[in-house]
């Protein structure tokens, strides 16, 4: 028994085959922590998510802007059968019921000025803004004629103006609309819809006005995330500017060629949409649709999103350790020099150890700094460990050099984008041509 157990120990320490087993073996083993480390990864994210979340919500979250809108009631008949049991007999009756007809301004000119900051929590860090936004224009003399709504049955005298937000609870004014000259307050309605609604007190006069209605109002609102307007305008102009230096144009429509300006001390912007560049009309009668697909503005974004990072980079966690593990076969089969499968495993969890480190270090310092940090920490611990297994110097540099060009090319390939693959692809190529020039030599019949 004994010397079948010697054979089996010779075999594992002589064979090639053996060791590389043994080394695969140990490689899938380790892929066991990275996933917790990519676990860990995730976890942290998801909580800067929910704490991002809950200073948006408390300071403001994102805001989307429609209005002003021009709504009139009017009345509407519906023949209704009803059947009466003492007679046994049917009649009709005409049910009434008052409706809403909607109408957009002929003109909308927006212009914004936005206040950004950095709002903390422990580590997390979210941006928040006020905008002060003048809104004015000019509403058309309200048309029903393409209806066959009665003119007696308009209700002129409950006219109203509507403005819509996704963030009733950012504004910080009690808004007053500005009808040629009458001055309406707004106040909110009960709205169950993702944008809530305030309204003015009745409109005076609006059946005899004969040309268009010039509008204005300023609003104070605070918010998160982003800053969008809706185009209900037939032409609908919008200005933007800000301190933040990072924007992110987004919605429907882009700033117009020219009017985009970004530096480090923030961004201008301008927006020109007609009625032809959206699908919908100018009004509206009975119900008003979901136009929140129509939005154009900006996210306010904090560029460095070090969790996302530090997720790519555990992706080529698998290639890091593999690589390395197979740099101390290649030198364990040429210098044959034994190295115990204890040590392998020594040496796969140092390399784990780095993204925990990169992880913890990078959520209070850059992600450069972090990622330095932590390759420079593991390549010392493991040129210090293979200097004691290997027992001279030449091998223990070989593998720091090794170790820092593949960290090295690594973050190269984290701060590219649009070339990622094809560097990837390359760097990959280089490193199986070193390998297979590295491994000609090796005597593989003792195998």
């Amino acid at each position: 028994m004994e010397q079948k157990r010697g054979k089996i120990g010779n075999w594992l320490r002589n064979s090639i085959t053996a060791r590389m087993l043994v080394v695969g073996f140990l490689l899938i083993v380790l892929l066991i922590p990275l996933e917790f480390v990519k676990s860990l990864i995730s976890e942290r994210s998801y909580r800067q998510a929910e704490v991002i979340q809950d200073i948006n919500g408390k300071w403001g979250n994102e805001v989307l802007l429609s209005g002003p809108i021009l709504k009139i009631p009017y009345k509407t008949f519906k023949e209704v059968r009803i059947y009466d049991e003492k007679t046994k007999t049917y009649s009709t009756v005409n049910e009434e019921a008052v409706r809403d007809a909607y109408f957009f301004p002929e003109t909308l000119d927006i212009v914004s000025d936005i206040d950004s900051k950095p709002l903390s929590r422990g580590i997390y860090e979210s941006v928040v803004f006020t905008a002060d936004i003048n809104v004015n224009g000019k509403f058309p003399k309200p048309d029903f004629s393409k209806s066959d709504i009665k003119g007696e049955h308009i209700l002129w005298e409950k006219a109203t103006v509507i403005i819509n937000t996704s963030n009733l609870k950012g504004i910080r004014n009690t808004p007053v609309v500005k009808l040629n000259s009458q001055s309406l307050s707004m106040s909110p309605k009960y709205s169950t819809d993702y944008l809530n609604t305030i309204e003015s007190g009745y409109i005076e006069g609006l059946k005899n006005t004969a040309n268009m209605l010039s509008f204005s109002f300023d609003l104070k609102i605070n918010g998160s995330e982003s800053l969008k307007f809706l185009p209900i305008g037939k032409e609908t102009t919008a200005r933007m500017k800000s301190n933040w230096h990072s924007p992110s144009f987004d919605g429907r429509f882009l700033p117009e060629d020219g009017s985009r300006e970004i530096s480090k001390d923030g961004f201008k912007a301008g927006w020109k949409v007609l009625q032809i560049n959206r699908q919908f009309e100018q009004s509206f009668f009975g119900n008003l649709p979901e136009l929140s697909a129509f939005g154009f503005g900006t996210k306010f974004i904090i560029p460095v999103d070090e969790y996302q990072k530090s997720e790519r980079t555990a992706k080529y966690g698998f290639m890091v350790i593999g690589l390395t593990l197979l740099v101390f076969l290649l030198i364990q089969l040429v210098s044959k020099i034994y190295i115990h499968p204890f040590q392998y495993v020594m040496i796969g969890l140092a390399l784990v150890m780095f993204y925990t480190l990169l992880i913890s270090i990078s959520e209070h310092s850059s992600f450069l700094k972090a990622y330095g940090i932590a390759a420079a920490a593991v390549l010392t611990l493991i040129t210090v460990y293979s200097r004691a297994i290997l027992k001279v110097f030449k091998f223990p540099l070989l593998i720091c050099a090794s170790l820092a060009s593949l960290y090295g090319f690594i973050y190269v390939i984290i701060q590219l984008e649009n070339y990622a693959l094809l560097v990837g692809s390359i760097g990959l190529f280089i490193i199986l041509a070193i390998i297979m020039f590295a491994s000609r030599k090796i005597d593989w019949g003792n195998s």
